[in-house]
């Protein structure tokens, strides 16, 4: 219970953290003597960064003081029935003074899911899978990327069950080097209850290119994800934020933090020192390689030229059109585009 306890006084960037360590999506606010003083979620962390707030400011004024709670003693069915109407994961549990005497999770009240169901959405996925894969070379000599196994499945089987998940149907898959393997390995595959078409390029045309393939009455928005990441996000509240919004493009970006290792030097002319900073860190947001993407942006692509999704995207940005990025969490976005993030992806996926 105490693991997603914080106090009102840690910062947004120490949140993030403690999201990341419990695997949570919810965390506590109390005092020192546990009194209930509110909630933190990821998405109040991601409205107060979207709003310009820095990581280094404290929770206090980004959590909800007035969170759900039930009062000691508690029954099953009120618990079950306030989780599923307020879609929350976790209720504290408090007595009289309102001093927390437990917290029950989804996955203590509903015994066969560790999270709540996802909320489904109505839009196609298209899986970028024709490149090389040469960061995983030689293993990519033999397969294809979109086909190199995480335990007993590829990783492109898992990242559509995730989509399954929110009851996406439709997937469309960009197919090119060692393209036939992938079409074997669906045809062969029983059982599936989706949808697999298929965008053959004649040649590789980067990672927008071959999206002038698509049927002209593709739908009016789409999910894109590189082949080789697997990004934990709500992706009908990304649906929502992009709607809300009005993006043409909307990045799911994945915020990381980085320290150097070394003592850094800075100088200006004629090697004059300013300071010397050790050990500095920074905070960063990445592209996941994950976006949605409005249909009519695939009419700014140009045909028979190779032409990447931050292509499209700097096209975009100077012709005007708005495009959004929604962060997640570091732990969020896996990478297993080269050995080591592939070693700690297996790790990772198992526990």
């Amino acid at each position: 219970m105490k693991e997603i306890f914080v106090h009102k006084d840690i910062t947004i960037k120490d949140a993030l953290k403690k999201f990341d360590e419990t695997a949570r999506k919810v965390l506590i606010v109390v005092d020192e003597r546990n009194l209930l003083l509110g909630a933190l979620t990821d998405g109040d962390v991601r409205r107060h960064i979207l709003k310009g707030g820095n990581l280094d400011d404290v929770i206090e004024g980004v959590y909800n003081d007035d969170p759900v709670f039930l009062y000691h003693p508690w029954n099953i069915k009120d618990m079950k029935e306030l989780m599923l109407t307020k879609r929350i994961e976790a209720v504290p549990i408090v007595n009289d003074e309102k001093v927390i005497t437990d917290v029950l999770f989804w996955s203590d009240v509903f015994k066969d899911s560790f999270r709540m169901p996802a909320r489904k959405i109505d839009l196609p996925v298209v899986i970028m899978a024709g490149g090389k894969g040469t960061r995983l070379d030689p293993f990519t000599r033999i397969l294809p990327k979109p086909l190199i196994p995480i335990g007993d499945k590829p990783v492109i089987e898992i990242i559509i069950d995730r989509f399954i998940g929110y009851g996406v149907k439709d997937f469309y898959v960009s197919i090119n080097y060692k393209g036939e393997m992938i079409r074997t390995y669906f045809d062969y595959l029983e059982d599936k209850n989706y949808m697999v078409n298929y965008i053959q390029e004649a040649t590789y045309s980067g990672t927008a290119g071959s999206l002038r393939l698509l049927p002209a009455n593709f739908p009016q928005a789409f999910i894109l994800t590189n082949c080789d990441i697997i990004v934990d996000a709500d992706y009908y509240d990304v649906l929502q934020f992009h709607k809300t919004n009005r993006n043409c493009v909307t990045v799911l970006g994945s915020i990381q933090h980085h320290v150097i290792p070394y003592g850094i030097v800075e100088f200006e002319k004629k090697g004059v020192v300013n300071r010397v900073v050790e050990k500095p860190e920074y905070d960063i947001t990445i592209n996941t390689g994950v976006y949605v993407i409005e249909r009519k942006a695939i009419g700014y692509i140009p045909k028979n030229k190779m032409f990447h999704v931050t292509d499209l995207i700097n096209l975009l940005l100077r012709k005007g059109k708005r495009v959004g990025v929604y962060p997640v969490s570091e732990k969020a976005y896996i990478d297993i585009g080269q050995w080591e993030e592939y070693r700690k992806t297996i790790a990772l996926l198992k526990s």
